[in-house]
């Protein structure tokens, strides 16, 4: 619960005000017995009509009062609640894009999603409450003992003794729900992910007919999920009977005890009616307090999963410059060696270095780890061993914002967005219609942006689903390009295009941006055949090295790959 209050202490002052007047509605309520045992014993036996209608409306006065009060308290309860969650998301939301790529993989989307709507909405519920019912319950039941002490303190200690067995039923009860919570919410971030998978790959689900097979995919995914809520909610549900059982036994004592008394001229009738109303003040009172420890379970639960996020420390840290390189290439690997579960390698000994304004085009099988060696270059994943540079600095030398900044990368599933092409292209960033037009036309799609209804005001549907798959890729492209990057990755972004479109292309990008570096990781020799350096890997490994002329005569993989997709022919 730290993370709750680390909070709320930046609303601390609004919430004094509305517990001052929580308070100020709670007491007013408590009041109301007292006043009707009053008239009952001393104001109507005296007859006297005037003073009765003095103290009924002094209690409708109170009532009043306590109706006030407790609206106000609660919308300020529910502003503080709301602001607070807020903040928490914000700082959730910003934390996890700046989360390492190794980071994401472990603690995974769908977890970081059911985190960020599910778990802040337990605390909202939680926050909410606290400063609801968290105040007004206790001074009920304070305040309902206290008051019941002065009325007939003989039955307070009858009703006192059933508290301490009530307190130990929610200690432990709570101590084991919070656990039962914690798996629960592990539930539905698998639920979450089932959601995602399927909602992702629907058009692959109806294209296979496997409609039934991921429905009762996602039923078994549920029927965990309620397994463990139902575990959960059962075990906490334990307090409730027991502690209606306990003042039960209390009410049934008072209520023995009460009629002795009365009878023995040891109490008065008022004074019992006023008990009995207390009684039932502090029963709802400890039954509200069962409902904040069921609700605190969960709240902590919640919170100490987005706690884990926010407390995660940067696990790729800004070094100093290090050691210059040995060349003066822009882009440089350095006996770089990694792997994702650091048993096996996915990439070793690579070494390469390219001059600035050169291309480099990258080879290989599916799993050769051509876009692992992209997601080094962006530093996603930090190398194992080796180091890389970027215009002769280590890529761990550069803060995120500006290492990126010199960068624009393609890949073949980049993601469109549910608003206008032109914004699309510019991405937030600071680029003018003009430049966006230049990139577009550089890119090949100014053709058909100019042929769609609105130009570059039409607006794409979420994921690009109203346009092509090639008329897509040109678009990434384009916002790739729209920010004159200085090292450009276009990583197999040139799939959906034909060979004329390709080529032309990288016609243009090479006649506009001469200065820039370019990295093209493709399936097609085509798309790479005139790169400045070749790169063949395989198995993680760079196999083979060299320009399209030098491969071809020394190196059999690429021979292979290239006689079977151009049959011999030489494509400009």
């Amino acid at each position: 619960m730290r993370l709750i209050f680390r909070y709320i202490r930046r609303f601390i002052g609004m919430m004094i005000l509305g517990l001052l007047i929580k308070i100020i509605g709670t007491l007013m309520d408590l009041v109301l017995p007292y006043i009707l045992a009053h008239i009952v014993d001393n104001v109507v036996p005296a007859g006297e009509r005037n003073t009765i209608f003095y103290w009924g409306g002094i209690m409708i006065i109170c009532s009043i009062i306590a109706l006030v009060g407790n609206v106000i308290a609660n919308r300020i309860a529910a502003r503080v609640a709301r602001d607070t969650t807020k903040s928490i998301r914000h700082d959730l939301f910003k934390k996890v894009m700046y989360l390492s790529s190794e980071r994401l993989d472990k603690l995974t989307i769908p977890s970081l999603e059911s985190r960020l709507t599910s778990d802040t909405f337990q605390i909202h519920r939680v926050v909410g409450m606290m400063q609801r019912i968290g105040v007004r319950a206790p001074i009920l039941l304070f305040g309902g003992i206290a008051l019941t002490l002065t009325l007939d303190p003989v039955l307070t200690l009858i009703m006192v003794a059933t508290l301490p067995f009530i307190g130990i039923t929610v200690y432990f009860v709570s101590r084991k729900g919070i656990p039962m919570f914690t798996e629960a919410q592990a539930g539905v971030d698998n639920m979450t992910r089932v959601v995602r998978e399927n909602a992702q790959g629907i058009r692959v689900v109806k294209a296979l007919s496997k409609t039934d097979y991921e429905r009762r995919h996602f039923d078994d995914a549920n029927r965990n999920l309620v397994r463990l809520e139902k575990k959960a909610n059962l075990t906490m549900a334990l307090t409730n009977p027991m502690m209606t059982l306990f003042l039960n036994i209390g009410l049934a004592g008072v209520i023995l005890v009460g009629a002795y008394r009365v009878q023995g001229g040891l109490s008065e009738p008022g004074v019992i009616i006023a008990f009995m109303s207390y009684f039932t003040i502090v029963t709802n009172a400890m039954l509200t307090i069962t409902r904040i420890f069921t609700m605190m379970s969960r709240g902590t639960a919640s919170a100490n999963r987005i706690k884990e996020v926010l407390d995660l420390e940067p696990d790729l840290p800004v070094i100093e410059k290090g050691e210059p390189a040995e060349n003066d290439g822009y882009l440089i690997f350095e006996d770089v060696n990694f792997s994702y579960n650091k048993v096996k390698n996915n990439l070793s000994d690579i070494n390469f270095s390219l001059p600035k304004g050169a291309t480099l085009g990258i080879i290989g099988s599916t799993g050769s780890g051509k876009s692992t060696l992209i997601q080094l270059i962006m530093r996603y994943y930090d190398p194992d061993s080796g180091r890389i540079l970027v215009d002769g600095k280590d890529v761990r030398a550069y803060k995120p914002e500006e290492l990126h900044a010199k960068i624009g990368i393609v890949r073949q599933n980049d993601f469109l967005y549910n608003d206008t092409i032109e914004e699309n292209i510019r991405f937030g960033r600071d680029i003018s219609h003009e430049e966006i037009v230049n990139a577009a036309k550089i890119a090949q799609a100014d053709g058909f942006i100019n042929e769609t209804e609105g130009g570059y005001s039409h607006m794409l549907t979420a994921k690009g689903t109203n346009v092509s798959g090639g008329q897509k890729q040109r678009l990434l492209i384009a916002r790739a390009l729209a920010d004159s990057p200085e090292l450009l990755i276009l990583d197999d972004s040139s799939s959906a295009l034909d060979y004329k479109t390709d080529a032309t292309l990288r016609r243009a990008i090479n006649e506009n941006y001469s200065d820039t570096t370019t990295v093209i990781v493709a399936q097609r020799v085509s798309s790479i055949m005139n790169a400045d350096l070749i790169l063949v890997l395989e198995n993680g490994e760079i196999i083979a090295a060299g320009k399209h002329d030098e491969l071809m005569q020394d190196c059999d993989v690429y021979r292979e790959i290239s006689d079977t997709q151009l049959g011999g022919a030489i494509l400009d």
